[in-house]
């Protein structure tokens, strides 16, 4: 099944499953239509979410402020759009090209 990628202005807006207090952060591949993101970060007062925030800029080449959370702020299921990122670049990430 591939990642739910939707191209928009300038960007991308893909869905992010989290998992929190893993042994370290990374790209864990699919988890149905999301990217999987293994992060060390515990998901407490935020510290999850900026620690995505981080991963996902710094894997893409963006700066942080191109990387917000728009959905899913308390959940593991978040949506996140990424500025400067083409949808090819989310896909090959997840090995799907």
């Amino acid at each position: 099944m591939p990642v739910d990628v939707r191209a928009r202005d300038g960007g991308v807006r893909v869905s992010v499953h989290v998992q929190p207090r893993a042994a370290r952060t990374e790209l864990a591949g699919v988890h149905g239509t999301a990217l999987k993101v293994r992060l060390a970060a515990p998901p407490v007062d935020g510290a999850a979410n900026d620690a995505l925030a981080a991963f996902l800029a710094e894997r893409f080449g963006v700066p942080r402020r191109a990387v917000r959370i728009v959905a899913g702020h308390a959940s593991r299921a978040k949506v996140v759009e990424l500025d400067g990122v083409p949808a090819a670049a989310v896909r090959r990430a997840a090995g799907e090209g």
